[in-house]
C-alpha cells in the first residue's frame, strides 16, 4: 500500500515542499529513504522504528521505500520524521489514510516516541501559509507567527496519533505573546563621554542607513560607539522582522520568547571569520552566514585590517544589492542581507600611528596594514572618521550627553520624512530617486565639481555624499529637495580620506 503525506524541508533560509510518499510491500525485510536525503535524515529509519516500536505500534517485516519529493533538492535535517511514521502507519493500514489528509507534519522523533523541537519551523511553514500544521509542542510559537491555519501539537507519536484519529482532544493554543512590551536592555549612547563628531555621526548614520567606518588608536571608544548604534534605531517594520526571524530559525539560533524579532539584530563576527561564515553555506546543507544574520540591522567588523582581504572584499555585494548569491555544485540560491555596515581598525598594527612619536610601525609596514581594505570596498562607506582618544578633562566629567532614547526621537522623526517622501530610507535612494530628491543649489554644485576634479570622490562617492546630505537635512527637518552647500560640506567632513591611498586606487 502506498502512503502520502505533507511536510517540508529549509535550503538557506527559505523552506520547500516535500511530498512523504511511503511504500510498504514484498520483499526482503528492508527500508531505503530516496529523494536526496542528507545524512541526518538518512538516519530516519532508525529513529522512526524504534519510535513505533516504544509508541505501540507494529513495524512491518516487509520491504518500507520512502521517497520525498520533488528530487531535485536535498533534504536536510530530521524534521521529516514524524511525516515519515505517520507514512509508515498509513500504509500499513494502522492509522485511516484520511487522518492525515488536512494536516502538514513537521518534528523528529525521539527513540522513546517523544516529538523534539527541530530548527527552521517558521520558513517550512512558510511554504504552506493556510495549511493547518501539527508540530512537537516546543514549536508552536514559531509556526503561529508564519500560518494563517490552525497549528496542532503534541508531546510524542502516540499522542499525535491519539488526537488524529479523534480520540484525544487537541489542546487549544492561544495567539503569540504580544512584543510590543518586550524590551531588552540596549547600551545607552549616555555612557560615551565627549566624541562629539563621532556621535553626530552615529546619528547621521541610523537616520539614513548609512554605512560607516572609524579609525582611531585603541581606548578611542570606536566600539564603543558601534554597540550603540542600535539603541538610537527603531523598531524594524513587520515584514523585515519576520524575514529577520525566519533566517535565525533557519541558522538553528535561539529567537526572542515571543518568537519573533522586533530589534534590529546586531551581529560582530570575529575577525578570524572565514568567507564562507560571513556569507553563507556548506557543502551539503546551505546556512545562511552573518551578513544574512545581520538583515534589518547592523554587522560590525571590530579590527577591519585584521580580517582578511578576501573576507573584506566579500562584503562588496551585498553592500550593493542587499543579497547574498551562493552557488553550490547541487544548489544556486539567494539569502536577504540588507544590513547597516558599522567598522572600527587602528591606524596601523601598534595602533599608535595617529602619534607619530609613539608609532613604532614603518611606513611600508603601516601602508600594507590599510590596504587590506580595497578601494573598492573603502568607497562605500558613506561615513569615515578619524577618532581620537577623549581628554582627561572629557573622561573625567560628570556631564552626560544625550541618551539614546533622545536622540532616537530624532532619527525617527528623520526616517519618517525620508519613507513619507520616497519610500525608503535614504541609503538606499536610486539614481532617479536621487536626482528628484537631492539636487543641490549652485555653490554646492561647485563644490562637489572641485571635489571630483582633484580626485577625492568617486562617481558612486558622489552619490554617497548626496545621500549622506539628505539624511543631515532631514535631521534639521528641512523638506527643501535642493542641498545647500552647507549640507554638502558637512557630509563630505564626515567622509574624510582617512587612509593615505585614497579612494580612486
Amino acid at each position: 500500500m502506498i502512503a502520502t503525506v505533507e511536510s517540508a524541508t529549509i535550503v538557506g533560509a527559505r523552506g520547500h515542499c516535500v511530498t512523504v510518499e511511503v511504500h510498504v510491500g514484498r520483499g526482503l525485510p528492508g527500508f531505503v529513504i530516496l529523494g536526496l536525503p542528507d545524512e541526518a535524515c538518512r538516519e530516519a529509519r532508525d529513529r522512526v522504528r524504534a519510535a513505533l516500536l516504544s509508541s505501540g505500534f507494529e513495524w512491518p517485516d516487509r520491504k518500507v521505500t520512502v521517497n520525498l519529493a520533488p528530487p531535485h533538492h536535498r533534504k536536510s535535517g530530521s524534521g521529516l520524521d514524524l511525516a515519515i511514521a505517520l507514512g509508515v502507519l498509513v500504509a500499513t493500514s494502522q492509522v485511516e489514510a484520511t487522518t492525515t489528509d488536512q494536516y502538514c507534519f513537521l518534528g523528529e522523533l525521539g527513540l522513546d516516541g517523544s516529538l523534539r523541537e527541530i530548527p527552521g519551523v517558521a520558513p517550512m511553514v512558510g511554504v504552506h501559509p493556510t495549511r493547518s500544521w501539527v508540530v512537537p509542542d516546543a514549536c508552536v510559537t514559531e509556526a503561529q507567527l508564519i500560518t494563517s491555519g490552525v497549528v496542532r501539537s503534541a508531546s510524542t507519536l502516540h499522542e499525535a496519533v491519539e488526537r488524529l484519529r479523534g480520540r484525544q482532544p487537541w489542546v487549544t493554543h492561544g495567539a503569540p505573546l504580544e512584543t510590543a512590551h518586550v524590551v531588552e536592555p540596549e547600551p545607552d549612547l549616555a555612557d560615551v563621554r565627549g566624541q562629539t563628531v563621532a556621535r553626530f555621526a552615529l546619528e547621521v548614520a541610523a537616520a539614513g542607513g548609512h554605512h560607516l567606518l572609524m579609525l582611531g588608536s585603541p581606548g578611542a571608544g570606536k566600539t564603543m560607539l558601534a554597540r550603540r548604534l542600535i539603541g538610537l534605531m527603531p523598531d524594524m517594520d513587520p515584514d523585515r522582522a519576520l524575514e529577520t526571524t525566519m533566517i535565525f530559525s533557519a541558522a538553528s539560533l535561539p529567537l526572542p520568547a515571543t518568537g519573533l524579532f522586533t530589534r534590529p539584530p546586531f551581529r560582530s563576527p570575529h575577525h578570524t571569520a572565514t568567507a564562507a561564515s560571513l556569507v553563507g553555506g556548506g557543502s551539503h546543507s546551505i546556512r545562511p552566514g552573518e551578513m544574512s544574520l545581520a538583515h534589518g540591522g547592523v554587522l560590525f567588523l571590530d579590527e577591519l585590517g585584521q580580517f582578511s582581504p578576501t573576507v573584506i572584499d566579500a562584503l562588496r555585494e551585498a553592500l550593493e544589492t542587499g543579497v547574498v548569491s551562493i552557488s553550490r555544485s547541487q544548489h544556486h540560491l539567494t539569502l536577504p542581507a540588507r544590513f547597516q555596515l558599522i567598522a572600527a581598525m587602528n591606524p596601523c598594527p601598534c595602533g599608535e600611528g595617529a602619534d607619530p612619536s609613539a608609532c613604532r610601525c614603518d611606513e611600508r609596514t603601516r601602508r600594507r596594514y590599510l590596504g587590506r581594505v580595497s578601494a573598492p570596498v573603502l568607497d562605500r562607506f558613506d561615513l569615515r572618521l578619524q577618532i581620537g582618544r577623549p581628554s582627561p578633562t572629557e573622561l573625567l566629567t560628570d556631564n552626560v550627553g544625550e541618551c539614546s532614547s533622545q536622540v532616537r526621537h530624532r532619527v525617527i522623526a528623520a526616517r519618517q520624512r525620508a519613507f513619507a517622501r520616497s519610500g525608503c530610507q535614504n541609503a538606499d535612494l536610486n539614481v532617479t530617486q536621487l536626482g528628484e530628491v537631492a539636487r543641490v543649489d549652485e555653490h554646492a554644485h561647485a563644490r562637489l565639481r572641485h571635489e571630483l576634479e582633484r580626485g577625492s570622490l568617486t562617481g558612486r562617492g558622489l552619490d554617497r555624499v548626496r545621500r549622506v546630505a539628505r539624511t543631515i537635512a532631514d535631521l534639521n527637518q528641512c523638506d527643501n529637495d535642493v542641498l545647500s552647500e552647507h549640507d554638502i560640506s558637512l557630509a563630505l567632513s564626515l567622509r574624510s580620506d582617512i587612509f593615505h591611498h585614497g579612494t580612486n586606487r
